[in-house]
């Protein structure tokens, strides 16, 4: 039995990097043109050159969106830039349009093409259609179930790989074709231009009754009738592998460093784990108690078993549950000292209790007695962005150990 990828979200260099670093088999990301996330940093083809290097150098692979669903001016320049993608040495583009996958096919042949989500693919005919012209990997829709899934992977060519999300926020459209964004805000969802209203709060207003708002949940405050929770499976690895799933992907090219290396760093455990000893395996309620330390809302398993209910929408806010902060990455550590090197994340203080943690490994906790400038003055505080500090460890750690701080103990 093969280990299944864990694929990461990427939106600039330092999230690649973390996203490697902390257990991503491969990462997703989106170049200047074609992609669906503007709201991302996004990479130049310079920075997709040192994110592929980075990742090769590691024996990790790089994968690049061109999932738009595009007019006819958003195809110019298109065959240059697979041109260069392909010189890069990138490991695959992501596609949901026919004409854009005709343009790659046609240009640069030999670069593989995965067929994206935005596809909407939902059936066995559907597939075998895509696989007949050439396509060997097909990220499915999130709206089937894992039988559903299972019976598709059971009857198609096993060349073809299967690949599906796992984890992260829901769209409350199709497989993220929405158009509520365009006609509510004049912004192309379809187009990478986002405004997520299916986050805002909604009334109901009657015909004859203009100016009388109701609310559609029995709430003063209205309602965020479109907010689904995040999908979270990292409770059913099994499953998910004994599915014949080949990629696991974990949404989120707009989440933070820190939120990339948390949820990853979980799902790389448990996985590992699995492979460990499929017949002894049992969950551990400590990689999901990690996950929940990255910002994130309450959680839902989607489709995966059963169409979604009443339970699997959040109906009173669209806030994010934030119950810790990232404070700082270590960049440096010195053994006979134990004094650490670390860049500040956000505001640190002597007295601290902080929480700090690795790649495949647990976390420590321990206060903050002392810390240092760069000068070697001793400081109370450390309140600048990306200030560089040192500090004393309790225990060993590595460049690119991360540090973050409970909002209790503030």
């Amino acid at each position: 039995m093969k280990k299944p990828e864990l694929l990461a979200p990427a939106g600039d260099l330092e999230k690649l990097k973390m996203a490697i670093i902390y257990g991503a088999d491969a990462v997703y990301l989106g170049g200047e043109q074609f992609g669906l996330r503007k709201a991302s940093k996004n990479f130049t083809l310079d920075q997709i050159k040192e994110g592929v290097e980075f990742a090769h150098n590691r024996g990790k692979k790089i994968y690049v969106t061109m999932n738009i669903v595009p007019h006819d001016d958003d195809l110019k320049g298109l065959e240059d830039y697979v041109r260069n993608l392909y010189d890069i040495k990138v490991d695959g583009v992501i596609v949901s349009d026919p004409g854009i996958y005709s343009i790659i096919n046609r240009t640069v042949p030999e670069l593989p093409i995965h067929l994206s989500t935005q596809a909407s693919i939902t059936n066995y005919e559907t597939i075998m259609f895509w696989y007949n012209l050439g396509i060997r990997r097909i990220v499915l829709a999130r709206e089937l179930s894992l039988k559903e899934i299972e019976s598709i992977i059971d009857r198609a060519p096993k060349d073809l790989e299967i690949e599906t999300f796992v984890h992260g926020a829901m769209c409350i459209s199709y497989s993220g074709r929405c158009l509520l964004s365009n006609y509510m805000a004049g912004r192309d969802a379809n187009r990478g231009e986002c405004a997520h209203p299916c986050r805002w709060k909604y009334n109901l207003v009657e015909e004859k009754r203009p100016g009388e708002y109701f609310p559609i949940y029995e709430d003063e405050k209205g309602t965020f009738i479109f907010n689904s929770k995040d999908l979270c499976m990292i409770e059913y690895i099994p499953e998910l592998i004994d599915s014949g799933i080949k990629s696991f992907k974990i949404e989120g090219r707009v989440k933070s460093s820190y939120y990339v290396a948390t949820v990853i760093r979980s799902y790389r455990m448990a996985i590992d784990e699995y492979f460990n000893d499929p017949e002894s395996y049992t969950f551990r309620k400590q990689w999901i108690d990690e996950i929940k330390k990255a910002s994130h809302r309450d959680f839902t398993t989607g489709f995966y078993f059963g169409k979604p209910t009443e339970d699997d929408q959040v109906y009173t806010s669209s806030s994010y549950i934030r119950g810790y902060d990232y404070i700082g990455l270590v960049l440096d550590y010195d053994h006979d000292s134990k004094i650490a090197t670390i860049e500040q994340r956000n505001r640190m203080f002597v007295g601290d209790k902080i929480e700090v943690f690795g790649p495949n490994k647990e976390h420590f906790t321990q206060i903050i007695d002392k810390m240092w400038d760069e000068e070697g003055d001793e400081i109370e505080v450390a309140p600048h962005p990306q200030q560089v500090i040192k500090m004393k460890m309790d225990n060993e750690v590595k460049a690119w150990d991360m540090m973050r701080k409970s909002r209790e103990d503030d």
